[in-house]
C-alpha cells in the first residue's frame, strides 16, 4: 500500500464546497461571454451578483429561490453592498460613478423602488461601498480618494422629513490616493488607500462638520494593502474593538480603536507550510508534505470572520489568520480570484472568468461528518485519511465516533477501492485502544469484576455474585468512571490546575483537594468475597484513579528539578499514611472500612482546637471587644497557643496552655537571631535596638524561677526554626468545611492584628517599641510559612500591600508560598519549555480568574523569566491582576511600572482612563512620583528642551515623549493648589512643555504661558481649545509687545524638532511674529476693531499686505456668513409656518 501524505494534527479546520453555483450562474445566464458577473455582496438572506450589463440579481439563500431583478441604464455594476442591520436596503455603484440605493420592500410586498440616486462621484470610479452598522447611512470611496457618507430617508418616515433635508450627501474627507477599502464600526469609518490608513470619527464630524481623523502608524506603503475592523465578543467588558491593517510582506499592524499600532505582526515565516487542499467534488484532495519557501505578500483587502478571524487573499490562494495569537488557520491555493464575499464562515468567491464558488469554513469532524449526511463516501473517507491526526483527536472522536468511521467504510467498494479501505482501517485501528477506556489497565483489576462497552459508549461491571441487579451496578459504575473518563481528556496536571481554581482561599481548596484525593492505594489487596458489590465497585474506581493519579505524579516530575523531585516525593509519603477512605456504601459498611484509615480521628485530634476556635469567635462577635483592639489581641493570642499545638510543628508537643515569660523571651531571641542572619545576608548593619532587646530578654530570662524555666524550656526549643523552613501549604490532617473557615478567619485575623506570638508576650502590640519593625517582619515571615493552608490568599496579599510596603521580605515570603502552593501546575511546568505567547494563551484559557492570587504568581514567573516584555501582556488580565500587584513585583525597577501602567491606560477607553488613574494615585505624593518618573524615562535630553536661562528652546515642545499621554493624564487629574504648582515645576525643570502651558493656563499664569509660547515660536499652540488665546486687550497687547521683541535672528535657528519648517522668514505662517499675531486678533475680534488698535500700538509698519488683503476677505466672509445665516432663518420660518398650515 503506498503512503499517503497526512496532514499535522495542528490544522483542524477546512474549506469545503458542498454545493456548485454553476447551474445557478446558467439560470441567470452569467456565464457566456457577452454577460458575466462583476461585483459580488453577501448578507444572512440575500446573495447579491451584479453583472456586466447592468443587472443587479438577489438571490434567498435558503434554497436559491425567490430571486429579484434590479435593473440600471447608467452602466455595468462595478460595486454592491447589502445592508446588514437592514436587509431590505441594498446599495449599487455603476461603471459611471452613479451611487443608486434600493429599498426592496419585502416586508410590505411592494416593488423594489429607488429612493435615492448620488451623483457624487458620476464620472469617477467607485472603487468601495460599506454600509453603516447601526443607520440607514452608506460610505463610498473612489479612484482619486473621495470618501462621501449618503443619509438615507426611507419611505417609511414619510417625505416630510425629505423634503426639510436639503443636503443628503456630506463628503468625508479626500485622501492622497484611490480607496481600496472601507469599514466600519461602532461610530468610525476605516480607510485604506494606497499609501496608508486614516480612522474617522464620523458621529463627531456629522455635527457642525468637527472632523476628527487619525493617520494609523508613521510608515507609508505603495499598492493595494486593506484593513479592516475586529469586533470583541459580548463577554468582553469594556474592551475596545482592534484594527488590523495589511503591511509589505506578509505583514499586518494591529492597532487600537484609536487608531495607536500597539505590534506588528509576522505571517511570512508561517506560510511556509504547504497549502491545505480545498474539499471539493471537483477533484479529489491532494496534499504533499514538502514545504515552500516564505511567502512575502501583499493582502489587498481583510475581512473579518467570525471566531476571531481575519480572512485575506491574493491571485495565489485564501489564507485565514488568527491574528491576536499570530497564527496562520490554514491557507489553500484558489486561483484568479478577483472579490470574495464573507457571511460568518461562508466564502463566496467571484474569479475573474465571472464563476462563483461557495466555500465554507469548518472542523474537518464537521466536514466529513456534512460529506457522510449527503452520501459522498469516497470523498469523506479520503479527508479521513489525509486529517487522520486531527481525527485521533479526543474532541474530532466525539462528533466522529467509530461507528460513523465503520459505517463509512462498509459503504466503499472493496474491489476497486482497496487501498482507501486499508487506509480507513489503519485509521478505525488508531483509534480503538483511546476509545474503549482503560483496556489496558484491566488486567490490573481484580479478576472478580468483567467489563463490557455498550455501543452508546457506557462501560458495564457485570458481578459475578449477582447479590445485586446488573442495572444498579451499570448505573453506579458508569456515574464512579466519569471522573477517570474527564482525567483522560485534561492535560497532565489537571489535579493541580483543579486545586487552583476551586477557591481563592486556601482553606476551601485544600477541603475540595483532599476530597478528591481520597483514593486507595493501588496496592490495597481487595477481599474477594466483599459484603456488598457496591464496595467492589468503588474498589475498582478507587484502583483506576490511583493508577491515573500515580501516573500523573510521575510524568509530572519529569519537568522538575532533582531537589524540587526529591521534597515532593517525600511530601507524597506523607501525604500517603495520612490518606482516608471515603467510600459510598452504607453505615455499615463504612464501619468494617475503618480500620484501614490510615489518619487519626479528626474528632480525637481536634477536640481542644474546635473548643478554643469556637469560644474565640463567641468572643469575638461581643462588640466591646470587637472595637476594642487590644481586647481583639488577647482574644486571638489565647487561640493562638491551641492552634500551635497542634499545627506549630510536625511533633504535636503537649506543653501547657499557659506560656510563661521564659518562653516569649525564648520566642524573641530567636527571631532576632532570624533577623540578624537576614540583615548580614543582604549587607545591612545590625541595629543597635535588637541587640538591647535581646539584652533584656536575657535579663529577664535569668529572673524567672529555675523550676518553671526546667519545666517549659524543654518545649520552648521547638519554637526556634530556620527561616527559610518548607511552607505547610495543605493541612496535616482532615478538616471538617466549618471548622476549617473558622479557623481561616481567626487566622489571618491574626495576621491582619500582627498577632504572631501568644500568651503572655504582648511584644508585638507594645508602643514603646520593645520588638523593631525587622522583627516584626520575620514574625510575620515565620507565621505565613507555618499555616499558609489556613490563610485568606486576598486578604493576606491587601494586608502585605498596606502594612508591609516597606518590608520585601515579607511580600517575597507570600509569593513564595503561592509557588510553592502551584509548583506542580500546567502553567508552572510550561515555564520551562514554552515561548512566552503560549503561555499567555494558555492562562487566558484558564480563565476567569477573576481575583485569584493564583494568576498573580504566575505573572511573577513570566516577570522572572521574560523581564519587562511580560508586562504589557498582563493588561489583559486585568482587574483580576491589579496595578498595585504589578508595582510589588517590579518594585526593583519602577520603570517597568510604568511601561504595563502606560499600556494599561492605552487600553482602556479615554472616558475611563482618568478615574482609573486617579484611583491608583492614593495618596497624591504617589501621583508626584509617577510623574517624576514618567517625565525622566524615554524623554529627550534636558538641553536639547531648556536653554541656559531655563526658558524654552523653540519648537523643543514637537519632541517626542514616550510617556506623554500618561504625564498629560496625571496633570489633568483634580488636585490642591500646591500640588498642582509642584507638577507644574516638575515639567518645567524637565522641559515637558505641553504640560507646563497647561499647569499654566490652570493655575491662572497667562502671562508666564504666553512668555513661553513666544519661546517656542509656535502659532498653533494659540488656539482656544484649551483656553491658550488672549481673553483681554490687554493679554492681546502684552504677545505682540512679546512678538516685537523677538530679532530677526530668531527665526533663523537651526534644525528644527519635530515636523516644523521654517525658511527664516518674519511671515513665516506658523511662527510668532507681530504679523501673523496680528492677524489672529483680526480673527477674534473682528478687522474693524482690530485696525484702530493696530494704529495706537504703533505696530502698523510692521504690517504687510498680505494683513491688509486677508483683513478685506474676513470682512467679505463676515458679509456673506450674515446673510446665510438670515436666509436659513428665513427658509425654516417658511416651512414651519406651512406646516402649521
Amino acid at each position: 500500500m503506498a503512503s499517503v501524505p497526512v496532514i499535522s494534527d495542528s490544522y483542524n479546520h477546512v474549506l469545503a464546497e458542498f454545493e456548485c453555483l454553476d447551474p445557478l450562474l446558467s439560470a441567470l445566464r452569467l456565464d457566456s461571454s457577452r454577460l458575466k458577473c462583476t461585483c459580488i455582496a453577501v448578507s444572512k438572506k440575500w446573495l447579491a451578483l451584479g453583472s456586466s450589463g447592468g443587472g443587479l440579481n438577489l438571490i434567498q439563500k435558503d434554497g436559491w429561490k425567490q430571486r429579484l431583478f434590479l435593473t440600471h441604464k447608467e452602466g455595468a455594476i462595478s460595486r454592491v453592498a447589502c445592508c446588514l442591520h437592514d436587509e431590505d436596503h441594498v446599495a449599487v455603484a455603476t461603471s459611471q460613478g452613479l451611487v443608486v440605493v434600493w429599498e426592496l420592500n419585502q416586508e410590505r410586498r411592494g416593488k423594489p423602488e429607488r429612493i435615492y440616486v448620488s451623483s457624487e462621484h458620476k464620472g469617477r470610479k467607485v472603487t468601495a461601498l460599506c454600509w453603516d452598522t447601526a443607520a440607514l447611512r452608506v460610505f463610498v470611496g473612489d479612484h482619486v480618494g473621495k470618501v462621501s457618507a449618503i443619509k438615507i430617508n426611507t419611505s417609511k418616515q414619510g417625505k416630510a422629513a425629505a423634503t426639510f433635508v436639503m443636503f443628503p450627501v456630506q463628503i468625508i474627507t479626500t485622501v492622497d490616493s484611490r480607496v481600496v477599502q472601507l469599514d466600519y464600526l461602532d461610530g468610525r469609518l476605516l480607510i485604506s488607500s494606497l499609501t496608508r490608513t486614516y480612522l474617522c470619527d464620523t458621529e463627531r464630524q456629522v455635527i457642525f462638520h468637527l472632523e476628527k481623523f487619525w493617520k494609523i502608524g508613521n510608515k507609508e506603503r505603495d499598492g493595494e494593502f486593506g484593513a479592516c475592523f475586529f469586533p470583541v465578543g459580548k463577554n468582553s467588558g469594556s474592551q475596545q474593538p482592534l484594527i488590523y491593517c495589511a503591511r509589505p510582506g506578509s505583514r499586518m499592524w494591529e492597532v487600537n480603536f484609536d487608531g495607536e499600532v500597539q505590534s506588528t505582526h509576522q505571517f511570512k515565516q508561517l506560510l511556509s507550510s504547504p497549502p491545505l487542499p480545498v474539499v471539493t467534488l471537483r477533484v479529489d484532495p491532494h496534499y504533499t508534505n514538502s514545504s515552500c519557501s516564505p511567502q512575502s505578500l501583499s493582502f489587498p483587502k481583510l475581512l473579518y470572520l467570525t471566531e476571531h478571524r481575519v480572512m485575506t487573499w491574493t491571485e495565489r490562494g485564501i489564507y485565514i489568520f488568527l491574528p491576536q495569537s499570530v497564527q496562520v488557520l490554514l491557507w489553500s491555493e484558489v486561483k484568479d480570484i478577483q472579490d470574495i464575499a464573507v457571511y460568518k464562515n461562508e466564502l463566496f468567491c467571484l474569479h475573474t472568468n465571472g464563476k462563483v464558488v461557495h466555500l465554507s469554513l469548518l472542523l474537518v469532524e464537521r466536514c466529513i461528518e456534512r460529506l457522510i449526511r449527503r452520501g459522498f463516501w469516497t470523498l469523506a473517507a479520503r479527508v479521513c485519511c489525509l486529517f487522520q491526526n486531527s481525527i485521533i483527536s479526543c474532541r474530532a472522536r466525539k462528533n466522529l465516533p467509530l461507528d460513523k468511521l465503520e459505517h463509512l467504510k462498509s459503504q466503499l467498494d472493496a474491489s476497486s477501492q482497496q487501498d482507501l479501505i486499508m487506509q480507513l482501517e489503519e485509521l478505525i485501528s488508531k483509534l480503538e485502544p483511546l476509545d474503549s477506556a482503560c483496556s489496558s489497565r484491566r488486567s490490573s483489576i481484580s479478576s472478580h469484576e468483567s467489563f463490557s462497552v455498550l455501543d452508546s459508549g457506557i462501560y458495564r461491571v457485570i458481578s459475578r455474585r449477582g447479590s445485586q441487579s446488573d442495572e444498579d451496578s451499570c448505573s453506579l459504575h458508569s456515574q464512579t468512571f466519569s471522573e477517570d473518563e474527564r482525567l483522560k481528556e485534561f492535560p497532565v496536571h489537571q489535579e493541580d490546575e483543579q486545586v487552583e481554581f476551586d477557591s481563592v482561599s486556601h482553606a476551601s481548596v485544600t477541603v475540595e483537594a483532599d476530597r478528591n484525593e481520597t483514593f486507595l492505594p493501588f496496592s490495597i489487596p481487595l477481599s474477594f468475597r466483599s459484603p456488598s458489590p457496591l464496595v467492589s465497585l468503588q474498589a475498582v474506581k478507587e484502583s483506576v484513579s490511583s493508577f491515573v493519579r500515580k501516573t500523573t505524579e510521575k510524568i509530572g516530575t519529569l519537568h522538575i528539578s532533582p531537589d524540587t523531585r526529591a521534597r515532593q516525593e517525600a511530601k507524597e509519603d506523607e501525604q500517603l499514611q495520612e490518606l482516608t477512605v471515603d467510600l459510598v456504601a452504607s453505615p455499615q459498611e463504612q464501619k468494617e472500612l475503618e480500620p484501614q484509615s490510615c489518619q487519626l480521628p479528626e474528632d480525637d485530634h481536634l477536640r481542644d482546637l474546635k473548643a478554643a476556635t469556637a469560644e474565640a469567635v463567641a468572643k469575638l462577635q461581643d462588640p466591646l471587644i470587637l472595637l476594642e483592639p487590644q481586647s481583639m489581641r488577647r482574644v486571638l493570642q489565647e487561640w493562638l497557643v491551641y492552634l500551635k499545638e497542634k499545627f506549630g510543628s510536625k511533633e504535636h508537643s503537649a506543653f501547657p496552655v499557659k506560656k510563661n515569660k521564659t518562653v516569649c523571651a525564648e520566642e524573641q531571641r530567636a527571631v532576632l537571631e532570624e533577623n540578624r542572619c537576614l540583615d548580614l545576608t543582604h549587607g545591612d548593619p545590625v541595629d543597635k535596638e535588637e541587640s538591647s532587646v535581646l539584652e533584656d530578654c536575657a535579663e529577664e530570662e535569668n529572673t524567672i524561677e529555675t523550676c518553671v524555666s526546667k519545666t517549659v524550656g524543654e518545649n520552648s526549643t521547638d519554637l526556634k526554626g530556620p527561616l527559610d523552613c518548607s511552607f505547610q501549604v495543605s493541612p496535616p490532617c482532615v478538616i471538617e468545611p466549618d471548622v476549617q473557615k473558622d479557623l481561616t478567619e481567626l487566622t489571618t485575623l491574626c495576621f491582619e492584628l500582627c498577632v504572631f506570638s501568644c500568651g503572655n508576650c504582648e511584644a508585638e502590640e507594645s508602643s514603646d517599641g520593645t520588638l523593631p519593625l525587622a522583627a516584626s517582619w520575620t514574625l510575620a515571615c515565620r507565621f505565613m510559612r507555618s499555616y499558609f493552608f489556613l490563610l485568606d490568599l486576598k486578604r493576606l496579599k491587601q494586608c502585605i500591600i498596606t502594612m508591609y510596603a516597606a518590608s520585601p521580605n515579607v511580600w517575597e515570603t507570600y509569593i513564595a508560598g503561592l509557588k510553592e502552593l502551584t509548583c506542580h501546575s500546567p502553567v508552572a511546568l510550561a515555564m520551562e519549555n514554552e515561548d512566552m505567547l503560549k503561555i499567555l494563551k494558555q492562562l487566558h484559557d484558564l480563565g476567569p480568574w477573576d481575583d485569584s492570587p493564583l494568576l498573580l504568581v504566575h505573572a511573577q514567573r513570566l516577570y522572572e523569566k521574560f523581564g519587562e516584555t511580560a508586562l504589557r501582556p498582563l493588561i489583559k488580565f486585568h482587574p483580576s491582576i491589579l496595578p498595585s500587584d504589578i508595582k510589588q513585583l517590579c518594585r526593583n525597577d519602577p520603570a517597568h511600572f510604568l511601561a504595563y501602567l502606560d499600556s494599561l491606560l492605552k487600553s482602556k477607553p479615554e472616558d475611563k482612563r482618568s478615574s482609573l488613574l486617579r484611583s491608583l494615585l492614593q495618596p497624591e505624593s504617589v501621583g508626584l512620583d509617577l510623574l517624576c518618573l514618567a517625565v525622566s524615562h524615554d524623554a529627550p535630553q534636558r538641553a536639547n528642551t531648556v536653554d541656559a536661562e531655563g526658558n524654552p528652546r523653540p519648537r523643543s515642545h514637537l519632541f517626542t515623549w514616550g510617556y506623554s499621554q500618561l504625564i498629560l493624564l496625571l496633570i489633568k487629574l483634580p488636585a490642591d493648589f500646591v500640588t498642582k504648582e509642584k507638577m507644574a515645576d516638575i515639567c518645567k525643570s524637565h522641559g515637558f512643555w505641553p504640560g507646563y502651558l497647561c499647569l499654566c493656563l490652570e493655575l491662572d499664569r497667562r502671562i508666564e504661558a504666553f512668555t513661553n509660547i513666544a519661546h517656542l515660536d509656535d502659532l498653533s499652540l494659540l488656539n482656544g481649545e484649551d483656553g491658550s488665546i488672549p481673553e483681554t486687550i490687554e493679554e492681546w497687547k502684552f504677545l505682540l509687545r512679546l512678538a516685537q521683541n523677538h530679532s530677526t535672528a530668531f527665526h533663523h535657528y537651526g534644525p528644527q524638532n519635530g515636523n516644523a519648517v521654517s525658511n527664516g522668514s518674519l511671515s513665516c505662517p506658523d511662527c510668532i511674529t507681530v504679523e501673523n499675531v496680528a492677524l489672529l486678533l483680526a480673527k477674534a475680534i473682528g478687522p474693524n476693531r482690530a485696525l484702530p488698535l493696530l494704529q495706537e500700538w504703533d505696530l502698523t509698519p510692521e504690517l504687510s499686505e498680505r494683513f491688509t488683503g486677508v483683513c478685506e476677505i474676513l470682512k467679505i466672509a463676515e458679509k456673506r456668513q450674515r446673510a446665510l445665516i438670515q436666509s436659513m432663518l428665513e427658509r425654516c420660518d417658511r416651512f414651519l409656518w406651512s406646516q402649521q398650515a
